[in-house]
């Protein structure tokens, strides 16, 4: 793929993302804690990531895989089809026996175990959507893979808007509705996917094949032990904080944890797109080797660009930002924010060098860096809890995403070789200090108006970025030639 074609897919990705998804985010995810309360969300915020820590077992690493190897060989979509979706069928049920039968020796009670039976049933659609968008986007056909990156959450918008701003509803809004309008979107969204795909592939039956099942997992056991630990140490913090915290404290500070990361989590989307882009292009280069350097620089200097800027203009404006978000906890929440919102810098930089790795088949160097990643998250998380309640879960989090940036990233350089001069350090580390300093005197300036002052900010951290040279203009002169 052409570097102009990259930088046009991820804008586009970028584009249509950020159309609905912070919508859904700030919008209707907001509209729900405040409707429910903190400690309703909690419990469903716990339960949620609770659902996705197993989530390996669902996709057993296929996804990771079969978008590396569909990049590679187009030729293999048609037969590996068939097999795969009925290995999918088989992993969704061994994923509800597992993640019940945990549920129960943990102590999960009835209301429990009802929101865990709908969860987990979404967690089969999201999946199962990820793995037919997998071979979309190995096929290079970014265009409909933005689209289908989408179309669950518009969904959901359409259905829980008229859920919480109608008359429809003749009862107050319960936490349940929420999962039951995610699975009917799921649901339609995979149906389309699968259509696509179907259609691409000419898809004839299924394909029940013992043989194939154990070759592929074979082949994807890595993806989906290093999908595993990955899952542990992201999203293992707000279900400690619901099983170690006594009483109803336990699903209030979860729901405080919530309202924290939910601004994290809207952020860390645009990274990851990046990553869906990012794996069968640098499968595909890695394979016809081709120079990487020009790709590495590119997406370190946007990612670096966009993480910085985020971090910095959240963090001088946290108090007002959250008072307007939520109705309770706002000082809880702030405290939380001021830890878990820089885990965007070191989470972008995991989603170049790491995927990187993966497209490079490292997988064992991976896995190792992710046991060490949980390691330290238990410790931190076990020492601070107990003593600083969700603020101390934050800190967990940004240990050892810290830790895992560092690791991989020197993993990266050292096995591809990568020349120190493709990361634009100097430029980076100036840009980020003029930011901090110009961010911070804006803030007290226009402390009155947070819509001005921001898009101000925001405008500054553009400015400095071309100043630097973080961003250039022969930059994009570059890529509209090529």
């Amino acid at each position: 793929m052409k570097q102009k074609d990259f930088i046009f897919n991820i804008a586009l990705l970028i584009f249509l993302n950020l159309l609905i998804k912070p919508f859904w985010i700030l919008g209707i995810d907001v509209a729900v804690q405040n409707r429910v309360g903190a400690e309703n969300y909690g419990l469903y915020f716990a339960i949620f990531n609770f659902t996705y820590i197993f989530n390996a077992i669902l996709d057993m690493g296929i996804t990771n895989f079969n978008n590396r190897n569909i990049a590679r060989h187009t030729s293999l979509l048609t037969k590996h089809l068939s097999g795969i979706i009925s290995l999918k069928l088989l992993l969704g049920v061994a994923y509800l026996l597992i993640t019940f039968g945990v549920a129960l020796t943990i102590g999960y009670d009835s209301l429990h175990l009802k929101l865990l039976f709908w969860m987990a049933i979404n967690q089969f659609f999201n999946t199962f959507i990820l793995y037919l968008r997998s071979n979309i986007s190995a096929l290079l056909m970014f265009k409909t893979d933005s689209f289908l990156s989408i179309l669950d959450r518009l969904l959901m918008i359409l259905f829980c808007g008229v859920l919480l701003w109608s008359n429809w509803l003749k009862s107050p809004f319960k936490i349940e509705y929420f999962v039951y309008t995610q699975t009917i979107a799921y649901f339609i969204s995979a149906l389309i996917a699968l259509f696509v795909v179907i259609k691409k592939s000419h898809l004839r039956k299924l394909n029940w094949n013992p043989a194939f099942f154990v070759l592929i997992l074979k082949k994807s056991f890595p993806f989906a032990l290093l999908y595993l630990l990955m899952s542990f140490y992201n999203r293992i913090d707000s279900v400690m904080i619901e099983r170690i915290l006594p009483g109803e404290i336990s699903t209030m500070q979860a729901g405080v944890y919530a309202s924290a990361f939910r601004l994290l989590d809207a952020l860390v989307m645009i990274s990851y797109l990046f990553s869906v882009i990012l794996l069968p292009l640098f499968s595909k280069m890695l394979k016809d080797k081709d120079d990487l350097s020009s790709i590495i620089r590119s997406s370190f200097a946007l990612l670096f660009f966009f993480s910085v800027t985020a971090v910095v203009l959240l963090l001088n404006y946290r108090i007002p930002i959250l008072e307007l978000l939520y109705n309770e906890h706002i000082a809880e929440s702030a405290a939380v924010f001021s830890f878990l919102i820089p885990c965007l810098i070191p989470i972008s930089f995991t989603y170049i060098f790491g995927t990187l790795l993966t497209a490079n088949g490292n997988m064992r160097l991976l896995n190792w860096s992710a046991v060490v990643g949980i390691v330290i998250n238990l410790i931190v998380n076990f020492i601070l809890i107990p003593r600083l309640y969700a603020q101390g879960a934050a800190i967990a989090s940004l240990a050892t995403q810290s830790m895992m940036a560092v690791i991989q990233t020197v993993i990266a350089f050292r096995i591809l070789k990568i020349p120190l001069s493709n990361i634009p350090l100097l430029r980076s580390i100036l840009f980020a200090a003029i930011l901090i300093i110009g961010t911070h005197y804006f803030a007290i300036y226009f402390h009155g108006n947070l819509i001005i002052s921001l898009s101000i900010c925001a405008l500054f951290a553009c400015i400095t970025a071309f100043c630097t040279k973080l961003i250039s203009f022969n930059f994009w002169k570059e890529f509209s030639r090529k």
